[in-house]
């Protein structure tokens, strides 16, 4: 049995305490003829996952209906079929927005079913990627509500995206998300649920699926998959919503780096694929360069190398071609070296060392924020260790553990443990002490 993270949701949008309800369904009951007796702790059953019995569920519907001054549905409530499976990501908006609202404030919470839930794999995987590319499209997004969202109401969504982003840079995802989660939950949600016109609609989808693919950024980096992934379907079913191509394109780029940090390495060739098949023209330089380097990593995984230097060409080409004043906020990530790093970590795959090193000093040489520099250190610690460029790596490896200090990322973290047991196993003087200043670094709590 797990909780009911939709009554729960409805209940605090509503402002109806767990007696509150109770005394509303009694009333209810009685213009129906029924003697209902409840009290809160039957709420607080409905809310940890039990199904009240005979018209109750309708009661609760009926309540709360009033309440919001909209129709409100038992999948609404969590109490549809007993079983089913929840309205699929194409459903329609407004039960889509109700699930998303659910979600962050369960996040928000820290409910342990949501937090820990495992990344799915398969069909379930697949079909939020399918349903974005292809009909039907949201021929009208608009919607009547409490309170009428404005371009000013947008203007502070992006700008909340491009602050959390930075945040993440600087001290990582597990610092970042409970601050972009409550944003989402109290600032987004009321925005979503109020009146826009389908022009306005289409803005706001947009705005708030570059801030819950963040969100995902987030997860991800605090080692939660499940969680990132459902954050990445969310952005991507709001892409679809704004009509913003080359907005989906990018959240499929998130899905293609969580797939090829599971090891679904041919999934991870498939994402970029569509997204580069189905945003056509909507593809900018950057983001075409991000999703065609990942899939020469994913093809170099699975030994296809002639595959793997095809793509290699592609990203750099497509590289050449960057404007950073035509691209927009969400490919900032793509900065000069980003995809040297990337290419370095595919022919590392591919055993070419020499070549990897030279893409991996290149990353290393061009100026970066200090997150994205710890990775590009970590790339190229690794190759010179397999170099035997022991003394070296030692000296990249300090840079690197300085660069991290004050992030709290478990990615970040993964890094430094690897590079830590790599010094260790080449033997060094120097190499020693380097694994010995990652010790430190990594006592610290996260």
């Amino acid at each position: 049995m797990q909780p009911n993270t939709l009554l729960d949701a409805l209940l605090d949008e509503a402002g109806v305490s767990n007696a509150g309800l109770a005394a509303h369904v009694n009333r209810a009951g009685r213009a129906r003829g029924l003697a209902l007796r409840y009290e809160h702790t039957a709420v607080a059953r409905w809310l940890k996952g039990q199904r009240p019995r005979g018209q109750v569920p309708d009661l609760i519907c009926e309540v709360l209906a009033a309440r919001l001054h909209r129709q409100v549905t038992l999948d609404d409530i969590g109490f549809g079929v007993p079983g089913g499976p929840l309205p699929a990501p194409g459903s329609p908006l407004t039960g889509f927005v109700e699930r998303a609202a659910a979600l962050w404030r369960s996040d928000e919470q820290q409910r342990p079913h949501i937090v820990a839930a495992p990344a799915v794999t398969g069909t379930p995987a697949v079909m939020p990627v399918w349903e974005w590319e292809n009909p039907p499209e949201d021929v009208d997004v608009s919607r009547t509500g409490r309170t009428s969202v404005s371009a000013a109401d947008i203007t502070v969504l992006s700008a909340a995206r491009s602050h959390y982003e930075q945040m993440y840079r600087k001290a990582g995802g597990i610092a970042t998300r409970a601050r972009i989660v409550g944003f989402l939950t109290t600032e987004t949600a009321p925005l979503l649920r109020g009146s826009y016109s389908d022009a306005v609609g289409r803005r706001l989808h947009r705005a708030t699926g570059g801030l819950v693919a963040v969100a995902g950024i987030c997860a991800y980096d605090a080692d939660a998959h499940g969680l990132a992934q459902r954050y990445f379907h969310q952005a991507l079913r709001l892409a679809k919503a704004s009509g913003d191509r080359g907005l989906g394109a990018y959240v499929i780029a998130l899905l293609v780096n969580q797939s090829l940090f599971m090891g679904e390495y041919r999934q991870a060739v498939a994402f970029a694929e569509a997204a580069l098949r189905a945003a056509g023209r909507q593809i900018t330089p950057a983001l075409a360069a991000d999703l065609t380097a990942m899939q020469a990593k994913a093809y170099a995984h699975l030994g296809d190398g002639a595959a793997a230097l095809a793509c290699i060409r592609r990203a750099e080409v497509a590289a050449e071609r960057i404007s950073p004043g035509e691209e927009p906020a969400e490919t900032g990530y793509v900065q000069p070296g980003f995809v040297n790093v990337q290419v370095a970590e595919a022919l590392l795959s591919l055993g070419d060392l020499a070549a990897a090193h030279e893409h991996a000093s290149m990353a290393v040489g061009t100026p970066s924020h200090d997150r994205g520099r710890v990775h590009r250190l970590a790339m190229l610690c690794q190759i010179e260790l397999r170099q035997g460029e022991v003394d070296g790596a030692a000296r990249t490896a300090v840079e690197m553990t300085e660069r991290a200090r004050g992030m709290e990322s478990r990615r970040l973290r993964d890094r430094l443990r690897q590079v830590r047991e790599h010094l260790l196993a080449s033997g060094g003087g120097e190499a020693r002490e380097a694994a010995a200043l990652i010790d430190g670094a990594l006592r610290v709590p996260l």
